[in-house]
Protein backbone atom coordinates (compact mmCIF):
# COMPACT_ATOMS: atom_id res chain seq x y z
CA UNK A 1 0.00 0.00 0.00
CA UNK A 2 1.32 3.54 -0.82
CA UNK A 3 0.28 6.90 0.49
CA UNK A 4 -0.65 9.74 -1.61
CA UNK A 5 -0.68 13.33 -0.33
CA UNK A 6 -2.51 15.24 -3.39
CA UNK A 7 -1.97 18.84 -3.14
CA UNK A 8 -4.24 20.78 -5.46
CA UNK A 9 -3.89 24.35 -7.75
CA UNK A 10 -4.98 27.82 -7.14
CA UNK A 11 -8.54 28.75 -6.51
CA UNK A 12 -9.15 25.18 -6.06
CA UNK A 13 -9.57 23.01 -2.80
CA UNK A 14 -9.30 19.33 -1.43
CA UNK A 15 -12.53 19.06 -3.61
CA UNK A 16 -10.76 18.61 -7.14
CA UNK A 17 -9.35 15.62 -6.50
CA UNK A 18 -13.18 14.03 -5.71
CA UNK A 19 -12.92 12.40 -8.87
CA UNK A 20 -9.27 10.73 -8.48
CA UNK A 21 -8.65 9.83 -5.07
CA UNK A 22 -11.52 6.92 -5.10
CA UNK A 23 -9.91 5.24 -8.16
CA UNK A 24 -6.61 4.92 -6.10
CA UNK A 25 -8.53 3.92 -2.84
CA UNK A 26 -9.78 1.68 -4.62
CA UNK A 27 -6.57 -0.02 -5.80
CA UNK A 28 -5.74 0.11 -1.67
CA UNK A 29 -3.67 3.14 -1.18
CA UNK A 30 -4.12 5.68 1.43
CA UNK A 31 -4.92 9.08 0.34
CA UNK A 32 -5.02 12.51 1.74
CA UNK A 33 -6.45 15.36 -0.23
CA UNK A 34 -6.20 18.41 2.22
CA UNK A 35 -7.35 21.99 1.31
CA UNK A 36 -4.74 24.83 1.52
CA UNK A 37 -5.78 27.74 3.97
CA UNK A 38 -7.94 30.37 2.26
CA UNK A 39 -9.58 27.80 0.17
CA UNK A 40 -11.94 25.50 -0.67
CA UNK A 41 -13.98 24.40 2.34
CA UNK A 42 -11.56 26.54 4.07
CA UNK A 43 -11.82 29.96 2.03
CA UNK A 44 -13.58 31.06 5.36
CA UNK A 45 -10.34 30.99 6.62
CA UNK A 46 -9.05 33.62 4.68
CA UNK A 47 -7.01 36.53 5.97
CA UNK A 48 -4.15 38.65 5.66
CA UNK A 49 -0.85 37.17 5.83
CA UNK A 50 -1.13 33.97 3.98
CA UNK A 51 1.47 33.18 2.33
CA UNK A 52 3.16 30.36 0.44
CA UNK A 53 5.23 29.19 3.57
CA UNK A 54 1.53 29.00 4.95
CA UNK A 55 0.54 26.86 2.72
CA UNK A 56 3.96 24.48 3.13
CA UNK A 57 3.08 24.63 6.63
CA UNK A 58 -0.56 23.23 5.79
CA UNK A 59 0.79 20.12 4.41
CA UNK A 60 3.94 19.47 6.55
CA UNK A 61 1.07 19.93 9.20
CA UNK A 62 -0.82 16.84 7.95
CA UNK A 63 2.13 14.43 7.47
CA UNK A 64 3.03 15.33 11.00
CA UNK A 65 -0.25 14.50 12.44
CA UNK A 66 -1.14 11.89 10.53
CA UNK A 67 2.01 10.30 11.10
CA UNK A 68 2.97 9.61 7.02
CA UNK A 69 6.21 8.67 5.86
CA UNK A 70 7.48 7.29 2.81
CA UNK A 71 4.78 9.90 0.96
CA UNK A 72 3.94 10.09 -2.27
CA UNK A 73 3.65 13.94 -2.81
CA UNK A 74 1.53 15.10 -5.82
CA UNK A 75 1.09 18.73 -6.44
CA UNK A 76 -1.23 20.53 -9.58
CA UNK A 77 -0.51 23.60 -10.77
CA UNK A 78 0.27 25.89 -8.20
CA UNK A 79 0.46 23.07 -5.67
CA UNK A 80 4.25 22.43 -7.03
CA UNK A 81 5.16 25.21 -5.62
CA UNK A 82 3.72 24.09 -2.35
CA UNK A 83 5.25 20.49 -2.81
CA UNK A 84 8.70 21.67 -3.42
CA UNK A 85 8.55 23.62 0.20
CA UNK A 86 7.11 20.50 1.64
CA UNK A 87 9.88 18.05 0.04
CA UNK A 88 12.72 20.87 1.31
CA UNK A 89 11.46 20.92 4.87
CA UNK A 90 10.45 17.46 5.49
CA UNK A 91 12.71 14.85 2.81
CA UNK A 92 12.83 12.15 4.87
CA UNK A 93 9.02 12.02 4.34
CA UNK A 94 8.85 11.83 1.09
CA UNK A 95 9.36 9.07 -1.12
CA UNK A 96 8.48 10.26 -4.73
CA UNK A 97 7.30 13.55 -6.09
CA UNK A 98 4.59 13.92 -8.63
CA UNK A 99 4.10 17.30 -10.78
CA UNK A 100 1.10 17.32 -12.24
CA UNK A 101 1.15 20.55 -15.03
CA UNK A 102 2.80 22.27 -12.12
CA UNK A 103 5.28 24.94 -11.45
CA UNK A 104 8.55 23.67 -10.84
CA UNK A 105 10.67 26.33 -8.55
CA UNK A 106 14.30 27.10 -8.64
CA UNK A 107 15.55 28.35 -5.12
CA UNK A 108 14.20 32.32 -4.83
CA UNK A 109 11.67 31.88 -7.14
CA UNK A 110 7.94 32.79 -7.14
CA UNK A 111 5.19 31.65 -8.99
CA UNK A 112 5.04 35.26 -10.47
CA UNK A 113 8.84 34.81 -11.97
CA UNK A 114 7.69 31.55 -13.17
CA UNK A 115 4.03 32.22 -14.90
CA UNK A 116 4.28 35.93 -15.72
CA UNK A 117 1.26 35.97 -18.25
CA UNK A 118 -0.86 34.08 -15.87
CA UNK A 119 0.45 36.40 -13.20
CA UNK A 120 -0.73 39.23 -14.39
CA UNK A 121 -4.07 38.26 -15.51
CA UNK A 122 -4.41 36.95 -11.90
CA UNK A 123 -3.52 40.63 -10.52
CA UNK A 124 -6.35 42.17 -13.09
CA UNK A 125 -8.42 40.57 -11.13
CA UNK A 126 -7.35 41.43 -7.43
CA UNK A 127 -9.71 42.21 -4.84
CA UNK A 128 -9.40 43.14 -1.23
CA UNK A 129 -11.70 41.50 1.26
CA UNK A 130 -10.67 41.88 5.39
CA UNK A 131 -7.47 43.02 4.56
CA UNK A 132 -6.69 40.44 2.29
CA UNK A 133 -5.71 40.77 -1.12
CA UNK A 134 -7.53 38.10 -3.25
CA UNK A 135 -7.23 36.83 -7.20
CA UNK A 136 -8.69 34.34 -9.34
CA UNK A 137 -12.20 35.72 -8.32
CA UNK A 138 -14.76 32.99 -9.93
CA UNK A 139 -16.59 33.93 -13.33
CA UNK A 140 -19.14 31.94 -15.64
CA UNK A 141 -17.43 28.94 -17.02
CA UNK A 142 -14.63 29.80 -14.96
CA UNK A 143 -13.13 26.10 -15.44
CA UNK A 144 -12.62 27.13 -19.03
CA UNK A 145 -9.39 28.92 -17.84
CA UNK A 146 -8.07 25.73 -16.38
CA UNK A 147 -8.92 23.94 -19.29
CA UNK A 148 -12.25 22.12 -18.60
CA UNK A 149 -14.63 22.17 -21.74
CA UNK A 150 -17.16 19.66 -20.51
CA UNK A 151 -20.78 21.26 -19.71
CA UNK A 152 -21.32 19.07 -16.54
CA UNK A 153 -17.83 19.29 -15.30
CA UNK A 154 -17.80 23.25 -15.70
CA UNK A 155 -21.44 23.68 -13.44
CA UNK A 156 -19.08 21.07 -10.87
CA UNK A 157 -16.97 23.51 -10.43
CA UNK A 158 -18.20 26.30 -10.97
CA UNK A 159 -19.73 26.45 -7.47
CA UNK A 160 -16.72 25.23 -5.53
CA UNK A 161 -13.66 27.25 -6.98
CA UNK A 162 -12.80 30.39 -4.78
CA UNK A 163 -10.59 33.39 -4.79
CA UNK A 164 -7.22 32.88 -4.18
CA UNK A 165 -4.83 34.83 -1.44
CA UNK A 166 -1.98 36.43 -3.61
CA UNK A 167 0.56 36.67 -1.07
CA UNK A 168 0.99 33.06 -1.83
CA UNK A 169 1.76 33.89 -5.36
CA UNK A 170 4.21 36.56 -5.18
CA UNK A 171 6.08 35.26 -2.05
CA UNK A 172 9.85 33.11 -2.67
CA UNK A 173 10.49 30.06 -2.00
CA UNK A 174 13.36 29.51 -0.34
CA UNK A 175 15.21 26.17 -0.20
CA UNK A 176 17.05 25.29 3.26
CA UNK A 177 17.86 21.94 2.54
CA UNK A 178 18.08 21.64 -1.46
CA UNK A 179 20.42 18.71 -2.11
CA UNK A 180 18.27 16.37 -0.26
CA UNK A 181 15.08 17.48 -1.79
CA UNK A 182 16.76 16.89 -4.93
CA UNK A 183 17.70 13.50 -4.83
CA UNK A 184 13.97 12.72 -3.91
CA UNK A 185 12.78 10.48 -7.39
CA UNK A 186 10.32 13.20 -9.45
CA UNK A 187 8.02 12.76 -12.27
CA UNK A 188 6.18 14.80 -14.47
CA UNK A 189 2.97 14.61 -15.92
CA UNK A 190 2.65 17.23 -18.86
CA UNK A 191 -0.55 18.29 -20.09
CA UNK A 192 -0.64 19.15 -24.35
CA UNK A 193 -3.56 20.55 -24.95
CA UNK A 194 -4.22 23.96 -25.18
CA UNK A 195 -7.34 24.11 -23.98
CA UNK A 196 -6.74 27.37 -21.78
CA UNK A 197 -8.33 30.86 -22.17
CA UNK A 198 -4.63 31.88 -20.18
CA UNK A 199 -1.59 33.00 -22.56
CA UNK A 200 1.03 31.54 -19.67
CA UNK A 201 -1.66 29.11 -18.32
CA UNK A 202 1.51 26.56 -18.51
CA UNK A 203 3.97 26.78 -15.23
CA UNK A 204 7.64 26.48 -15.68
CA UNK A 205 9.63 23.34 -15.51
CA UNK A 206 12.88 22.19 -14.15
CA UNK A 207 14.48 19.51 -15.68
CA UNK A 208 15.23 17.24 -12.87
CA UNK A 209 12.41 14.98 -13.10
CA UNK A 210 13.55 10.74 -13.88
CA UNK A 211 10.65 10.66 -15.87
CA UNK A 212 8.14 12.88 -17.53
CA UNK A 213 4.71 11.86 -19.29
CA UNK A 214 2.50 13.57 -21.45
CA UNK A 215 -0.93 13.43 -21.22
CA UNK A 216 -3.51 15.36 -23.75
CA UNK A 217 -6.21 17.09 -22.06
CA UNK A 218 -6.78 20.02 -20.48
CA UNK A 219 -4.94 21.81 -17.17
CA UNK A 220 -6.94 20.46 -14.91
CA UNK A 221 -6.59 16.42 -15.90
CA UNK A 222 -7.67 15.43 -12.86
CA UNK A 223 -10.99 16.55 -13.45
CA UNK A 224 -11.12 16.06 -16.73
CA UNK A 225 -9.20 12.32 -17.33
CA UNK A 226 -9.39 10.69 -13.59
CA UNK A 227 -8.82 7.41 -14.54
CA UNK A 228 -5.72 8.05 -17.04
CA UNK A 229 -4.37 9.79 -14.25
CA UNK A 230 -4.88 7.19 -11.48
CA UNK A 231 -3.00 4.61 -14.06
CA UNK A 232 0.23 6.89 -14.21
CA UNK A 233 0.23 7.54 -10.39
CA UNK A 234 -0.64 3.47 -9.86
CA UNK A 235 2.73 2.95 -12.02
CA UNK A 236 4.41 5.52 -9.85
CA UNK A 237 3.47 3.70 -6.65
CA UNK A 238 4.93 0.74 -8.35
CA UNK A 239 8.41 1.87 -8.50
Amino acid sequence: MATFVLVHGGGHGGWCWGRLAPLLRAAGHDVHTPTLTGLGDRAHLVRPGIDLDHHISDILAVLEFEGLTDVILVGHSYGGMVITGVADRAPGRIRHLVYLDAASPADGQSLTDIAPALMEFARSTVREVNGAELVLWPIPEMGRLYGVADPDDLDWMQNRLTPHPLETFVQPLLLINEAAMRKIPRTDVVCISELSAIEGVKEGRSDGAQRVWEIETGHDLMITEPKVVAEMLLKVAEL
